[in-house]
């Protein structure tokens, strides 16, 4: 906690208003649907391209917030005479300055991690191995950017006795604010890919951007078989850091002399000294060499640094969301506990707007130390601002704090035994559960016993794709122009109210569905965004507005029909609706010269009112048709045009789809509508390298067999062995909605990295792959789709396209949502 006058020293105020200079603030607060405590906040107003905090500003107020650093002229917010006010030139670096003058406060080690991948897993490992002799500060989560990782800094506390902070960039010029912050001591590059390259002009810039982590830094640990890693660390400008590599030459500081793999664990020898890593897979070895190397710098034995190997277990990177029993869903975040991890899993809860019942269940807080008083009187206050009903607490320091939990329902126990054994006998029911757990305590097996036991084919979906992919597209229109997300078909099969949840947190402006009884299930599920209907039956009129939801009105029958409708209500003043023209696309609407006389039937009853005007474009995507695509835009705006004559009001036009938004920018109108970009595809190949892959399909092999020449598999032989041949069975086959087009080597799926043939004809619960020339075995995962297997090219092999293949996946397949 300081007092707002202490934050003038550091960071250049431009002008100030502080009736209250002595106010404590301990929150910093950029987003505002995460206020926690609304006293003690001090919210950080950042202008982006498509949003603007000082928009919030009044809400805030409203909810007790007091004090705020703004850019715009302290004068728009006269009428707060009673708040703090602190004018700066840019947010982000005010919030980065503030992280900045915590961090000097502490002298401790502090490790920063950086490079293309691996720096979450090296964190999480290193807090895994540490915590038994440190009390430790860590990032939370992937908190690695330009906001996350001075929030992350600014937790660092007089309790903490080591630090570790991860720290990503995206572009040249992001590192340098970092380090400002971060001021490590100790340094970790994992490695360098191409991974996140677009704004770089090749990887050695890429590198030297992440070098700038530890241009101050006394110690860096780094791979050195890398020979663009070790040749830039050769270079003058980095002679004062002192190297600790490692790898297979020998002239590395920590050379490694012999590597084999052996009964699902590597052994790894340094010198004289041996080591054992519970893994075989090279991304694994190499986090966990750059942890080993870190703990000898430290001054750990072999053999406690072996002890604490083998305590390792892959770190889930993401929250996932997953079905349990009684209509309830688990959100599983088990791999690590302090308070800013907690906030992050508690708001995610939160959002779960769908369920009124939330439950979290917690471990005692086993890598921060001992906690004061206060600090569980403010872990209660976070479940309570957070809607939590239920608090099922595991370990001695939460039962010796229990007095100071005052939830409606609050259980507690010794050990994570205790909870499981009760576990049976506990009714969970319409319930959001939040297992959220110090790793020690082992939560994951009250996840594995809460969840729904179901197939073994699995569909990923990942929150934080879908919403990077919705801000590309939010970055390719102006600020005031609104977006409608497609969600149709539920989300193109991807599923619903978790991903709608998310797009309503994110202010999506409005969604569209195909049919009513889409609509009716969001809205019962508390989706309360407004809704449009594209395919409006008009036998379903009365309960779209039952259900307060806004029909595609597209000929003169369906109109009519509605206007039958809205004469049985005289109660309902205003009825919402979205007229469709047809420009070219012959499918639904109306032409232009019979728009007078719909006009006319909207205009003689007044209950109508004409939300949005609307058509689709034929062939945004097709260089060959951009003639027609220009004719479809300006029939268009004629039609709207004559249309907001008429009728003497204005409304929402709308025209652009997924590649609309893309290549027809004079087509974005006051609207656009996002589909399937939102769930990271295009056929505009300039979206492509932008866009995130949101689904991954994946299965397991349920069995492997070995046969010999001439022998064959599946229905009807069609595959005959050439070779010994070892086959695996996959749990997926086209009753899950895998395309039987792909059989016969057509397809291929990917196992531990390598893609493998399918073989013979797929099944309707099974596939068979030729695994000869990989080290695979029963349980090992087989990716169906993925970044590794894309799904656009696989539709295009069979001549169709992702739609197919997304809308195609069975729901009898479980999806399982993820996030950062």
């Amino acid at each position: 906690m300081v007092e707002i006058r202490t934050l003038l020293s550091q960071i250049t105020v431009i002008e100030k208003q502080l009736p209250h200079p002595e106010a404590l603030v301990g929150e910093l607060l950029f987003d505002s649907r995460r206020l926690i405590l609304p006293e003690k906040t001090i919210f950080f107003a950042i202008k982006s391209k498509n949003n603007d905090g000082h928009f919030y500003i009044p809400e805030l107020v409203g909810k007790g917030v007091r004090n705020f650093i703004v850019t715009n002229k302290l004068d728009e917010f006269s009428n707060y005479q009673d708040c703090n006010f602190l004018q700066v030139g840019d947010s982000v670096m005010a919030l980065q300055q503030i992280a900045s003058a915590n961090r000097k406060q502490y002298h401790i080690p502090v490790i920063g991690i950086t490079g293309s991948n691996g720096k979450t897993i090296v964190k999480e490992w290193l807090a895994q191995m540490l915590t038994p002799q440190y009390r430790l500060a860590v990032t939370p989560n992937s908190y690695n950017s330009q906001i996350g990782v001075p929030c992350s800094v600014w937790s660092l506390n007089e309790m903490h006795q080591l630090a570790i902070f991860e720290a990503g960039v995206s572009q040249p010029g992001e590192m340098d604010r970092l380090e400002r912050v971060i001021q490590p001591t100790i340094g970790i590059l994992t490695n360098i890919t191409s991974a996140h390259a677009q704004f770089f002009n090749n990887d050695e810039q890429k590198l030297k951007e992440k070098l700038k982590l530890f241009k101050h830094c006394p110690i860096l640990i780094y791979c050195c078989d890398n020979s663009l890693i070790n040749n830039t660390l050769l270079q003058d400008e980095y002679q004062h850091i002192q190297k600790l590599s490692w790898g297979g030459s020998s002239n590395a500081h920590y050379h490694i002399t012999q590597q084999k793999v052996e009964n699902s664990q590597t052994s790894v020898t340094i010198g004289d000294q041996h080591y054992v890593i519970p893994f075989v897979d090279a991304a694994s070895i190499e986090n966990a060499l750059h942890c080993i190397v870190l703990m000898l710098h430290l001054g750990f034995s072999t053999a406690y640094i072996n002890e604490r190997l083998a305590v390792l277990s892959p770190v889930m990177m993401r929250m996932e969301v997953k079905e349990s029993a009684n209509q309830s869903i688990i959100i599983n975040d088990t791999y690590s506990l302090d308070f800013q991890s907690l906030r992050i899993a508690l708001e995610f809860l939160n959002a779960q707007s769908h369920f009124t019942k939330k439950t979290v269940i917690l471990s005692d807080f086993a890598q921060v130390g001992v906690l004061s008083d206060k600090d569980y009187e403010k872990i209660n206050q976070y479940l309570i601002i957070n809607g939590v009903t239920k608090l099922f607490a595991v370990g001695a320091e939460l039962c010796r704090h229990q007095e100071l939990f005052t939830l409606p329902q609050c259980y507690f126990y010794p050990h994570t035994q205790a909870l499981l054994q009760e576990l049976p006998k506990l009714d969970f029911i319409r319930e959001a559960i939040l297992v959220k757990g110090a790793r020690s305590f082992r939560f994951e097996k009250i996840a594995d016993a809460l969840q729904l036991k179901s197939h073994r084919t699995i569909l990923s979906v990942s929150l934080p794709a879908l919403v990077h992919n919705l801000n590309y597209y939010r970055s390719l229109i102006a600020p005031e122009t609104k977006m409608v997300a497609m969600v149709k078909a539920q989300c193109y099969g991807l599923g619903d109210v978790e991903i709608i949840s998310e797009l309503q947190y994110h202010n999506i402006d409005y969604l569209a569905v195909a049919y009513t009884d889409e609509g009716v299930k969001m809205r019962k599920n508390g989706i309360t965004l407004p809704i449009i209907v594209l395919g409006a039956e008009v036998e379903s009129f009365e309960m779209m507005l039952q259900y307060q939801l806004e029909p595609e009105i597209f000929n003169f029958y369906s109109l009519r029909e509605l206007v039958k409708t809205l004469s049985l209500h005289p109660e309902i003043k205003q009825c919402k609706i979205h007229i469709k023209i047809d420009t070219g696309m012959h499918r639904l609407g109306f032409r232009k010269e019979n728009i007078a006389e719909a006009l006319q039937i909207i205009q003689d009853n007044s209950q109508l009112r004409v939300a949005s005007v609307f058509s689709h474009l034929a062939a945004a995507e097709d260089p060959s048709e951009d003639a027609f695509t220009r004719e479809q835009i300006a029939y268009f705006e004629d039609v709207t045009n004559i249309m907001k004559v008429t009728l003497g009001y204005s409304f929402l036009r709308h025209i652009a789809n997924t590649a609309g938004i893309s290549r027809f920018p004079q087509a974005h109108f006051d609207m656009v509508r996002l589909g399937i970009g939102l769930y990271g595809f295009s056929s505009v190949s300039q979206d492509i390298s932008h866009l995130q892959h949101v689904a991954t399909l994946k299965a397991e092999i349920t069995h492997t067999m070995v046969i010999d020449e001439g022998e064959t598999v599946g229905y009807n032989r069609t595959f005959s062995a050439t070779r010994k041949t070892k086959v695996g069975i996959v749990s997926i086959g086209y009753a899950d909605g895998f395309p039987p087009e792909l059989s016969k080597g057509v397809g291929s799926v990917v196992v531990k990295g390598k893609r493998v043939p399918i073989i013979g004809k797929i099944c309707m619960d099974m596939t068979m792959i030729d695994i000869t020339n990989v080290d695979a075995k029963e349980g090992d995962e087989v990716i169906i789709y993925g970044e590794e297997n894309r799904m656009d090219t696989i539709a295009s092999h069979i001549g169709k396209i992702p739609y197919h293949l997304l809308t195609s996946i069975s729901k009898r397949v479980p999806r399982i949502y993820v996030m950062d």
